[in-house]
C-alpha cells in the first residue's frame, strides 16, 4: 500500500507541474513523467497496473479521438478532400522513412516507426504495445516532437507569415453530463464488444474510437464529449503504465536517440512546410491556413492559432483530424507489415 500511495503522490506533484505549465497532454506525459520518477527511486519495488485499467484507459482515449471528429468540419473540405488525402499519406510516408534513421540507435523498426509518424501522439501512446513497439520510446519521442511543433509554430506564424493573433479566441462548448456519460459508457462497451467481434488490430482503442465517432452522428449525442474526470483518469493511466516501464537503462537508450530523433522532427516539420505549399498550389487554401493543416502535430494549438489569426478554421480543422484518421487506421497496417518484414 505504501508503495501505491508514493507513486500517488509523484504522479500528482509531476502532473499538476504539468498542468500548471500548460505542456500538451499534462496528465499524460504527467503520468509517465511521475511514474518514470518512481520506477527509477525505488527500483526494488517495482508496480505493474492491473491490464484491465489499462485496456480501460486505451477505450477512453480511443473516445476522445472518436468524440472529436467533427463530420460537420469533414465536409468543409469539399472538392479539396483528394488533395488533403493525398498530403496527409504522403506525410505519413515522409515521417516514417525519416524514423528509419533510428534504427541506427538501436531502435527496433516497429518502434523507430511509430515513434517518428506525425500525428496522433496519445492514441499511437497507447496503441504501441499491442504495434510491437517500445512504448517508452515511443511516448517520449512524439512528446518530444509536440513540444518542438508547439515551439517553433507561434515563430514560423508570425515570422514567416507576418500574422497577428488579434481574432477570437477558439472556444471549447461542453454538453450536459446527462448527454456525455451514457455517451462514453456507450462508446465504450460497445466498442471493446465490437473491437472483439470484428477482430480489429488494436480493438481496445480503434473499437471506442469507431463507436464514438459514429454515436456523434446521433442527434441526441450531437456535441458529446468526455467528461474531464474521465479523460483525467483514461490519461494517467496510459502514462503511468508506460512510465513504470522504464529504467536507467532504458533511460540511457533513448538519451542516446535524441540527437538522431531531433534531426528526424525538424525533417518533418520542414517537409510538412512543404507539403503545405503544395496545399496552398493545388487549391484556394491561403499559406497560413495550408500551413497549419499540415503542422505535425498539437491540433488544439493549431485550431487556436486558426481562429485567433481569422484563419478558415474548419478546413483546418478537417485536414488535421482526417490526418488523424489516417494515421490511426494505418497504424495496424503498417505493424503487420513490418512483422512480416521481420519473419
Amino acid at each position: 500500500m505504501r508503495r501505491w500511495l508514493v507513486l500517488i503522490l509523484m504522479v500528482a506533484a509531476v502532473s499538476s507541474l504539468f498542468t500548471l505549465a500548460r505542456l500538451p497532454t499534462p496528465l499524460l506525459f504527467g503520468g509517465l513523467a511521475g511514474a518514470l520518477l518512481y520506477a527509477l527511486v525505488r527500483p526494488q519495488a517495482p508496480l505493474r497496473l492491473p491490464d484491465s485499467w489499462f485496456q480501460a484507459g486505451q477505450a477512453v482515449v480511443g473516445v476522445i479521438v472518436g468524440a472529436s471528429m467533427d463530420w460537420h468540419s469533414l465536409g468543409a473540405l469539399g472538392p479539396r478532400w483528394l488533395v488533403v488525402v493525398g498530403v496527409s499519406c504522403f506525410s505519413l510516408v515522409v515521417s516514417v522513412l525519416v524514423g528509419r534513421l533510428l534504427i541506427r540507435r538501436g531502435a527496433s523498426p516497429a518502434t523507430a516507426t511509430f515513434a517518428s509518424v506525425a500525428g496522433g501522439a496519445a492514441g499511437l501512446t497507447a496503441m504501441a504495445d499491442d504495434l510491437g513497439a517500445d512504448a517508452r520510446v515511443v511516448a517520449v519521442l512524439q512528446y518530444l516532437r509536440l513540444l518542438v511543433v508547439l515551439v517553433t509554430m507561434p515563430l514560423v506564424v508570425t515570422l514567416v507569415f507576418g500574422a497577428r493573433e488579434d481574432g477570437p479566441a477558439l472556444g471549447v462548448t461542453g454538453t450536459d453530463w446527462r448527454v456525455d456519460v451514457p455517451f462514453v459508457a456507450a462508446a465504450v462497451a460497445c466498442g471493446l464488444l465490437a473491437g472483439r467481434l470484428l477482430r480489429l488490430p488494436s480493438a481496445a482503442i480503434l473499437g471506442p474510437l469507431l463507436v464514438a465517432a459514429l454515436l456523434t452522428l446521433v442527434p441526441f449525442f450531437d456535441g458529446a464529449a468526455v467528461p474531464p474526470v474521465v479523460e483525467a483518469l483514461g490519461y494517467l493511466v496510459i502514462g503511468v503504465q508506460v512510465g513504470l516501464k522504464f529504467t536507467a537503462a532504458s533511460l540511457r537508450a533513448i538519451g542516446r536517440m535524441l540527437p538522431t530523433a531531433l534531426l528526424t522532427i525538424v525533417v518533418t516539420l520542414v517537409a510538412c512546410a512543404g507539403l503545405g505549399w503544395v496545399l496552398t498550389v493545388t487549391t484556394d487554401a491561403s499559406p497560413l491556413d495550408a500551413y497549419l493543416a499540415t503542422t505535425p502535430g498539437g491540433i488544439y494549438a493549431v485550431l487556436g492559432i486558426a481562429a485567433a489569426t481569422d484563419g478558415d478554421v474548419a478546413f483546418v480543422a478537417a485536414a488535421q483530424m482526417l490526418r488523424l484518421l489516417i494515421v490511426l487506421a494505418s497504424a495496424p497496417l503498417i505493424a503487420a507489415y513490418l512483422r512480416r518484414a521481420a519473419s
